[in-house]
């Protein structure tokens, strides 16, 4: 816990990553290992004799394994290459920690003994994963680096030791893409406090989330723009014409951002990966209007609507459903929220009935792509209906 904090103090902007890991002590790792679940597995051993600031930068690796996704990387490569077995393994691996060695120490993080560089075998620096799987063999390096293991999260291959998916404390596909969303979003923030890898890899890692603010300007500029009436009106801060009434204390307008509900389709028919980019969206609607959670909730919709729930955090939000889809439910449970959405938002892959009259709000839909014509298995002539003109309709990436 120690060399985490000291990883935080001199990488920052890794901090959410770091903490995002659960530690599972395990004699049987030989150093510190994680798997793609964002658990890290540490051999008491190998901490007890590896003096703190070294051990933060062993976190910093291991943690940069998860938010390259190695992971996934690892196992298409092995896909598309027919690459398995235990020296496919260790070579990705040694590849993936090239990648990633090179760039990640210094500025108050030493370099762990052991550590892998591009230049032990004379390759150059920078290169991702893939480039150096396809440009050497590093056969000469096996012999000498049999011990390395960083687990599944390095290269994709499962260990005996793991917990898998179904063990405690793993992450969920939707969490683990918010922690790398944010972490991305925390190196573009500030560009200056990371080294050009981790630049490069923020710019890529995502697509950027639709421009929410300016998508709900409408209302945006119509809630901070207009009067309004009754609740709009605030003691918190007085009115300036109270000085023209001595003794009496007048309210001030109260401006405050739309509220928004998000209908989020979970059908069968909506993959992991899109849900993911859902929960983004659901992230970047709140920062436009201005970070007010309290404005925003979220319906989980399939054939029928869930229950509106309140924003903590999006990546918190536990997405329920897996059945047909008729966003006609969701759209009904929005307008009878308590109090009523200045702006529904409906987050779905367009294969669903729309509600036959405009909602009583303004309405924007975000589509996942789809082929023209999406085949269905009793009719395979069946053509989803567009969403209605009364909505503006945007591609999520």
């Amino acid at each position: 816990m120690a060399a985490r904090l000291h990883a935080v103090k001199v990488r920052p902007y890794l901090a959410g990553a770091l903490f995002a890991l659960h530690v599972v002590e395990d004699r049987s790792v030989p150093t510190m290992a994680v798997d793609a679940y964002w658990r890290c597995y540490a051999s008491p051993a190998f901490v007890a004799s590896t003096p703190v600031e070294e051990l933060a930068g062993v976190w910093v690796h291991e943690v940069s394994h998860l938010l390259r996704d190695h992971h996934g990387r690892g196992e298409r490569y092995a896909k598309e290459h027919g690459e398995y077995g235990p020296g496919e393994r260790l070579r990705r691996n040694i590849a993936a920690d090239f990648e990633i060695n090179d760039d990640i120490y210094g500025d108050g993080l030493p370099r762990p003994a052991g550590a892998v560089l591009p230049s032990l075998l004379r390759l150059p620096e920078g290169q991702l994963m893939e480039e150096y799987l396809r440009t050497a063999s590093m056969s000469g390096l096996a012999a000498d680096l049999a011990w390395l293991d960083c687990g599944s999260g390095a290269d994709g291959r499962e260990r005996p030791w793991e917990l898998g998916p179904d063990g405690a404390h793993g992450l969920s596909r939707q969490q683990r893409d918010a922690v790398r969303f944010r972490v991305a979003e925390g190196i573009k923030g500030r560009p200056g406090d990371a080294p050009e890898g981790w630049r490069r890899w923020a710019e890529e890692a995502f697509h950027p989330p639709q421009p929410w603010r300016h998508l709900l300007g409408a209302a945006i500029r119509s809630a901070a723009g207009g009067p309004g009436a009754g609740e709009d009106h605030s003691y918190r801060r007085p009115s300036r014409r109270s000085a023209g009434v001595p003794g009496v204390v007048l309210p001030s307008l109260r401006r405050t951002p739309p509220r928004v509900c998000v209908v989020i389709d979970t059908s069968g028919s909506v993959s992991d990966a899109e849900l993911g980019s859902a929960l983004l969206e659901v992230a970047a609607i709140s920062r436009a209007v201005g970070g007010r959670r309290d404005l925003v909730s979220v319906i989980s919709c399939d054939a029928a609507a869930g229950v509106a729930v309140p924003l903590c955090r999006a990546e918190d939000i536990e997405l329920v459903g897996g059945g047909g889809t008729d966003l006609r439910s969701g759209f009904a449970r929005a307008l009878r929220s308590r109090p009523r959405p200045d702006v529904i938002v409906a987050l779905t892959d367009g294969q669903t009935p729309w509600p036959s009259a405009q909602p009583s709000c303004r309405t924007v839909v975000g589509l996942f792509p789809r082929p023209a014509r999406a085949a269905n298995e009793r009719d395979p002539d069946y053509v989803p209906d567009a969403p209605p003109s009364w909505a503006r309709v945007v591609a999520i990436a």
